[in-house]
């Protein structure tokens, strides 16, 4: 397998250097909770260190998997929570995040996102998120499922460099980032994170004309298809990727993308297999 030339990025501008692969737990409270943890322990055993939960995910059941799962680690973690837009108020931000550090058992989060856009004025959220990075207790702070327009208007809002990253719906069969989203954020040095990068229970079929490829693919550099799919979604420099794994198994096939580099004919290959298509009229989420 070829070496990638670097398996660290900067989270945003002048942000610390995070694994372009990390992990995500939405859902992660359905599978076996020992299993769970173990898998999110692996991970961090193989250098997947940015670790991406929420309040909402099982009304707060995946932070506290999450806190056990990176107790007595927490110094070596890259940790990532949200708020839901209807707590998104000032005080009702501040008390959401005051919750989330409870189940995370930890004093800190190294970044905290905005789930989406609610009814609050942004500038209420904005504001408590400078209150609590003043108080040490988030360390940087972003949004999710922003589109351009959201996030113009976010930028005049915001302290210079305040938004850290943008978290967004993006795998092979969904790249409407690519049209004007990611470069946009590209340009604004804010990382984009992309969650559910192998769909949702639609990854391509081996038989599939796509599939046919990704494994050809991989079987040159000794590697999976879905370690393909995670190489090709992070080319891009400003690019993460949170793939949820609820077994160790799975965990260790992730990390192998951190040393998966694909060449531009390769990139040429699976762009053909999954073209991004038309601009939708609004930006695709879960």
């Amino acid at each position: 397998m070829t070496r990638a030339t670097t398996t660290m990025r900067p989270f945003g501008s002048g942000g610390r250097e995070v694994p372009v692969i990390g992990q995500g737990s939405w859902n992660i409270e359905l599978a076996d909770r020992a299993g769970a943890i173990a898998a999110l322990r692996r991970g961090l055993d193989l250098g997947l260190l940015h670790i991406d939960t929420a309040e909402m995910y099982g009304s707060g059941r995946s932070e506290e998997i999450v806190g056990e799962a990176v107790a007595g680690r927490r110094d070596t973690v890259f940790l990532v929570s949200k708020v839901l837009p209807h707590n998104a108020s000032k005080s009702g931000t501040l008390r959401a995040c005051e919750q989330s550090l409870r189940r995370l058992r930890t004093d800190r989060l190294d970044c905290y996102l905005l789930h989406w856009r609610g009814s609050y004025p942004l500038e209420e959220t904005f504001e408590a998120f400078e209150t609590l990075k003043r108080d040490g207790k988030i360390l940087s702070w972003g949004v999710s499922n922003f589109d351009v327009e959201d996030l113009e208007e976010a930028l005049t809002l915001a302290p210079s460099d305040a938004i850290a990253c943008n978290q967004v719906l993006y795998h092979l069969r969904e790249r409407a980032i690519e049209h004007a989203l990611l470069p946009f954020c590209a340009g604004q040095g804010i990382a984009v994170t992309a969650y559910s990068p192998f769909g949702q229970d639609d990854f391509p079929a081996p038989g599939s004309p796509g599939g046919r490829v990704l494994a050809e693919i991989a079987q040159a550099h000794g590697a999976t298809p879905r370690q393909v799919a995670l190489a090709f979604l992070t080319r891009n420099d400003a690019v993460f990727a949170i793939p949820k794994a609820a077994r160790p198994v799975h965990v260790e096939e992730n990390a192998g993308a951190l040393s998966l580099a694909l060449t531009p004919a390769e990139i040429g290959r699976i762009n053909r297999a999954f073209p991004r298509g038309p601009k939708p009229r609004s930006l695709p989420m879960l």
